[in-house]
């Protein structure tokens, strides 16, 4: 017997609707949970990385995961769905920001904002599909001015169900290491991006300088130093 056109156009539909329903992060972290649950712990990730700069200008460039631009390394987008955007504003205390992805969402709350310093949030709702296997809390970025560098340490504070803790710990270390290391990526970028525009500006509002003596001093920041 012969399918008919619409017979298989709903086939294709059906199969695509699964597919979206079922992303590969839901079904490891289903098969996971089905053979390693166990009571839940509670840990953290700290990542450190350094900045030639003052903290105001690190301060300006402060991102959340959701609001870095392209596509996650290949281990992210395995494990989570992908980042879109995020609602809300994030450097007001009290406020919530809705965190959207391909599936799902988080929502944060700020707790505290301490400008040049310090931005602490608390997960009110988390809907990833990876909920049987991990849960976030809450995390922080810690601005500290240190011998003329910049330090920023970012904190993810989460709930593992996964057993033995000593096999997960490692997994889920190198998962929120991964997610880190992107974020100081686009600050990086974030940081460069607004240097030169202000170095376009000086150029913009000083033209008789470019042909002074010794011409118009820009000096680009070097990259942070991974710890």
């Amino acid at each position: 017997m012969i399918a008919s056109p619409i017979a298989a156009e709903k086939s294709v539909k059906t199969r695509a609707v699964a597919q979206h329903q079922n992303p590969p992060a839901a079904m490891l972290c289903k098969l996971a949970s089905r053979f390693c649950a166990g009571e839940a712990a509670r840990e953290s990730v700290t990542t450190r990385v350094q900045f030639k700069a003052a903290p105001d200008l690190v301060w300006r460039t402060i991102r959340f995961f959701e609001e870095i631009p392209g596509k996650p390394p290949f281990f992210l987008r395995l494990l989570l769905p992908q980042p879109i955007r995020t609602e809300g504003d994030k450097m007001r205390t009290g406020s919530s920001v809705r965190c959207v992805y391909t599936r799902g969402e988080l929502i944060k709350r700020i707790t505290s904002v301490v400008p040049a310093k310090s931005l602490r949030f608390e997960v009110a709702g988390q809907r990833l599909g990876i909920e049987d296997c991990l849960v976030t809390l809450g995390g922080s970025y810690q601005i500290t001015w240190r011998g003329g560098k910049t330090d920023v340490e970012l904190t993810t504070h989460y709930r593992a169900y996964l057993r033995p803790r000593f096999f997960w710990r490692k997994v889920e270390a190198l998962m929120i290491g991964q997610l880190h290391r992107r974020i100081f990526r686009g600050l990086d970028d974030a940081f460069y991006k607004e240097r030169a525009a202000k170095s376009a500006l000086v150029a913009v509002a000083l033209p008789s300088q470019r042909g002074s003596r010794g011409g118009l001093a820009c000096t680009a920041s070097p990259s942070p130093s991974r710890r």
